[in-house]
């Protein structure tokens, strides 16, 4: 078996901290998102090949990233765009690699910037059980939220209703980016594009498959966080620390007090400030201030200033 580890996105919602680096290499707790499911992927032995799949804008960010971790199975492929604009779509990118790397086995397709709670073992071996197509599946507790995903009705684990992205959603049970496809089924991608069919979201996809192919909703409860905004990513960071603290050794700390789910890495300066629920990047310098749910990125300085909700980039000089 085969997997997919999707790292193409923009997140345009998270600039700037992300207009220069690839949201799936942002620090969650000690580890970083992507970090986690390879670590997980690294462990299973029913994967062999673990394609990384990003654009030419992030490639040389994960070109170095993979150079400098311990794990033997991420490759590296690259999809032929480098901007928001010239983007082919999941689904659109996903057929170009399954061609491109030739890959003919059972497939396993991940986003890189989602971080969960349930075991990947676990789902795989959900997935041998159906021996069909599956996805995972999570009550995001209230229909407006579920707006943004798509939207399943299930009976007895068997997709019988799919809609992506509902004006008006008819429950809160979503489908989240983690999928499992039999090789049979790999043929479906090019035969949805040819049709002309929305290249974008897997849930285009999903609603086109599932009344003429079985799909098997895997739920689970717990955490899960998509990271793609400044909400989603504290609270991924929130859920890491466990309301504790991360701070580098290499961060200086004088007459600063913290509280909970903070995380201060290498070279930051903090003076006589509190922090609460946020980010401080490297080198960052903060002087006097009172920092809460914010984000301070790398060689930023800010003084004199009480922040709540904010998301500084980086080499900003505030105060």
């Amino acid at each position: 078996m085969d997997a997919i580890v999707l790292a193409g996105g923009y997140a345009t919602r998270l600039w700037p901290i992300t207009q220069h680096r690839p949201k799936m290499l942002l620090p969650v707790g000690p580890s970083t998102v992507i970090d986690r499911i390879f670590q997980e992927l690294e462990q299973e032995s029913r994967i062999d090949n673990v394609y990384v799949s990003t654009n030419e804008l992030f490639a040389e960010d994960f070109t170095n990233h993979l150079e400098n971790i311990s794990f033997s199975k991420p490759k590296l492929t690259v999809e032929d765009s480098s901007t928001e604009e010239d983007k082919f779509g999941v689904i659109g990118a996903l057929g170009q690699l399954i061609d491109r790397e030739k890959i003919q086995d059972d497939l396993l397709v991940i986003a890189g910037d989602n971080l969960i709670s349930f075991s990947i073992s676990d789902f795989l071996d959900f997935f041998e059980s159906k021996s069909e197509v599956c996805l995972a599946a999570y009550d995001v507790g209230n229909k407006e939220l579920a707006k943004s995903y798509g939207v399943l009705e299930v009976n007895e684990e068997q997709v019988v209703g799919f809609e992506e992205k509902p004006s008006d959603p008819q429950s809160s049970f979503v489908s989240i980016a983690c999928y499992a496809f039999p090789a049979s089924t790999l043929s479906l991608f090019h035969s949805y594009l040819s049709d002309g069919n929305n290249p974008d979201e897997p849930g285009w996809f999903l609603q086109w498959l599932y009344p003429t192919h079985p799909v098997y909703s895997f739920s689970f409860d717990g955490a899960w966080f998509d990271i793609g905004t400044p909400e989603s990513y504290l609270g991924a960071a929130s859920w890491a620390l466990d309301g504790g603290t991360l701070i580098h050794p290499s961060a200086t700390l004088s007459g600063t007090t913290l509280g909970t789910n903070v995380h201060i890495m290498a070279g930051a300066t903090i003076t006589n400030s509190h922090l609460e629920n946020s980010v401080v990047f490297p080198n960052a310098v903060v002087e006097s201030c009172h920092l809460r749910d914010s984000i301070i990125d790398e060689a930023t300085q800010i003084r004199n200033i009480d922040l709540s909700g904010a998301l500084i980039g980086a080499h900003t000089q505030i105060g």
